[in-house]
């Protein structure tokens, strides 16, 4: 199995890029628009044809590469399927999984961010037809967007979103797997790259350690966050699998512009 991380500066999102070395297929997890030519590069480096891009959840923040990414490759669009987008091609569901070639991930539905988020967790079909999560020396890991990210988690004030959901996603479904699997978050904006379940269970200063449901409740009520810049035109767009708005203002252009010296992460 392939696996290389992408990180894109303007947003501080990283796009998670896993491909079978069987087929020489490729899916994209949560691809950025402004960054397709960098991704596209990086298939082509590693001998890899895009067959998928997988969004965690409608992002706020910034505008998937998805639609765009079909466009000029053919790549088939999967996202969440109980947010019910006209443009995706295959819905995915809790616990059933999203499979290409050696490739599987098992999709955790992990509301609280957004209604609709999902992590996922990454196994590979073995030859004997089984499916590991830690095959082949392969590190045990889970694509977390923003419902967990390392020392934090993404807020809860927008797009249906609640604390007290996010707490159970979090602890029933994330802090259950095992704590050696490899948490590979959705943004990171001080430079860390990867985590554990057993480091976010101890230390994440929101949800780790003892905290409980009412403490994190507070922490969140009290982050007095300001109103996200770009949500009025990334969510619309997003719904429709990553349409760059007509009326984007000025200083907002280079979120569906080209970024091709993005650095990988």
């Amino acid at each position: 199995m392939i696996f290389r991380q992408l990180f894109e500066p303007l947003s501080s999102t990283y796009t998670y890029l896993i491909g079978c070395e069987h087929t020489g297929q490729a899916v994209l997890v949560d691809p950025v628009v402004n960054s397709i030519d960098r991704d596209l590069a990086a298939l082509q480096g590693l001998g890899l044809t895009l067959a998928f891009t997988l969004d965690t959840h409608i992002h706020a923040d910034h505008i998937t590469g998805a639609l765009h990414l079909k466009q000029r490759v053919g790549s088939r669009i999967a996202a969440p399927a109980m947010e019910s987008l006209p443009c995706a091609d295959v819905g995915v569901d809790d616990g059933v999984p999203f499979e290409l070639g050696e490739i599987v991930l098992h999709p955790l539905h992990t509301p609280g961010h957004t209604d609709g988020h999902f992590a996922y967790r990454l196994a590979r079909r073995t030859p004997d037809g089984t499916l590991d999560c830690a095959a082949d020396g392969m590190s045990d890991r889970v694509f977390t967007g923003d419902a967990l990210l390392i020392d934090g988690c993404g807020r809860t004030d927008f797009q249906n979103g609640d604390a007290a959901t996010l707490y159970r996603s979090v602890h029933d479904k994330l802090f259950t797997l095992p704590g050696d699997c490899l948490v590979f978050p959705g943004h990171d904006y001080q430079q860390r790259h990867v985590s554990s379940i057993a480091q976010e269970k101890a230390r994440n200063p929101r949800l780790g350690g003892e905290r409980t449901l009412a403490e994190f409740e507070r922490i969140m009520a009290e982050l007095n966050l300001p109103y996200p810049k770009f949500i009025d035109h990334a969510v619309p767009g997003n719904r429709l699998c990553g349409v760059c708005p007509q009326d984007l203002p000025e200083q907002m252009a280079a979120y569906c512009g080209r970024m091709t010296d993005s650095p990988q992460g």
